[in-house]
């Protein structure tokens, strides 16, 4: 097994210049060791990355294995548990309890009969778009509107309030700001929640979480639940949408072949999402000793688990690191797996695929307006990767 000892001393964050799309050199290169190696955490502590698909999928499937935030070892400090509501970072009973009384409100049924309201506003966004007239930046005129206005109505946020509100969020989720300015931004968003959920109690109208002030859930756990579903219904698809359009745009002959055959919508949705995994990384403690790929993975010991090269392991999936929309072979790791699977996966999807079905047909020639080079990326400090703005342009 000495492959599998291979080591990442630090979590590599710097893609290759020209291949935005890619994971990490060095995370690819430690897939190629194996499937398991030796890491150390940004705090100091030892710990592990798990590069290949078979061992992330089962991590995120074992019990053994802990979501719980305060229970990460990473450095000589505490992590404190994760607020009320936040149940990404939590395991049972707690995330259970928060997690039940919203699937039924986000099953595939459900969000289909959302799909009326995602054609019309992604047609406002392109009327907007062919109004304004080339060029425009993607992700203000197409890729940051269509979910935020989708998650907005969702949670029943005043449509005034909307442009400020995806500010805020924004601010904090794009991994630029200072330390100040990110808890600035994350406060304001959380005294915004808290006034939001204050008004749905006193006034309900038809969305979640008016819907969710009939059960049992605190005010401070209404807050944080409402917070996860914004930030998971905003941030990846935004980022999905337009990183998806760049990645479409530089393999011209995958564009030609959605163009061609709109039956292809489904699965170049599902290809974009294995191929681009914008949400890159998820950590886990060992609540136990764990055999593990060959290795013991001690009890209180942190595994990084990296989505971006479990999506690209070749043992998986032939040809990874090619965008093909016709593979049909899917099960890709890009919604997470087991307990924490995406809620709102479906309609993500849903979003994604009449968004660029959209696009494309009403932009025919749609194509960059500078050069690949110079489209400005997000930091990979980001939790989500994606791109800052995508200047494009369209023969008029």
């Amino acid at each position: 097994m000495g492959e599998s000892l291979h080591t990442v001393p630090t979590m590599p964050t710097a893609r290759q210049p020209g291949c935005p799309f890619d994971p990490p050199a060095e995370l690819t290169e430690a897939r190629r060791h194996g499937p398991i190696s030796r890491h150390t955490h940004v705090g100091g502590k030892p710990g592990w990355l798990i590069t290949g698909y078979d061992l992330v999928r089962s991590v995120l499937a074992d019990p053994r294995f802990s979501s719980r935030r305060e229970l990460l070892n990473v450095g000589d400090f505490e992590v404190p548990p994760a607020p009320p509501g936040e149940f990404l970072l939590m395991d049972e009973p707690q995330h259970g309890r928060y997690r039940k009384p919203l699937v039924g409100k986000f099953t595939a049924r459900r969000m289909r009969q959302l799909t009326e309201r995602v054609e019309q506003i992604t047609a406002d966004c392109l009327d907007a778009m062919e109004k304004a007239g080339p060029p425009v930046d993607l992700v203000t005129a197409f890729a940051k509107p269509i979910p935020t206005i989708i998650i907005c109505e969702l949670l029943g946020v005043p449509y005034e309030d909307r442009a400020s509100f995806q500010e805020q969020v924004d601010s904090f989720m794009s991994g630029e700001p200072s330390e100040e300015e990110l808890i600035a931004a994350y406060t304001a968003t959380q005294e915004y929640l808290a006034q939001l959920v204050a008004a749905k109690r006193a006034h309900p109208t038809d969305d979640v979480l008016s819907e969710l002030t009939d059960s049992d859930l605190t005010d401070e756990e209404l807050r944080g639940i409402g917070l996860i579903l914004l930030a998971a219904g905003f941030d990846t698809t935004a980022n999905m949408l337009s990183l998806g359009t760049f990645a479409l745009l530089q393999n011209p002959a995958q564009l030609a072949a959605l163009r061609a055959d709109p039956t292809l919508a489904d699965r170049a949705v599902e290809e974009l999402l294995r191929y681009l995994s914008v949400a890159k990384t998820f950590m886990k403690t060992a609540l136990v000793d764990v055999e593990l790929g060959g290795q013991t993975i001690e009890a209180g010991t942190t595994v990084v688990l990296s989505y971006n090269t479990a999506n690209r392991d070749p043992e998986r999936f032939a040809d990874p690191h090619v965008l093909d929309l016709h593979r049909q072979h899917g099960g890709h790791l890009a919604f997470g797996h087991g307990a924490h699977l995406c809620l709102g996966q479906q309609l993500a999807r849903i979003e994604m695929r009449v968004a660029f079905s959209a696009l494309i047909d009403r932009f025919p020639t749609l194509r960059l307006a500078v050069p690949a080079e110079e489209v400005r990326l997000r930091p990979e400090t980001a939790d989500i990767y994606g791109v800052k703005n995508l200047p494009v342009t369209w023969d008029v």
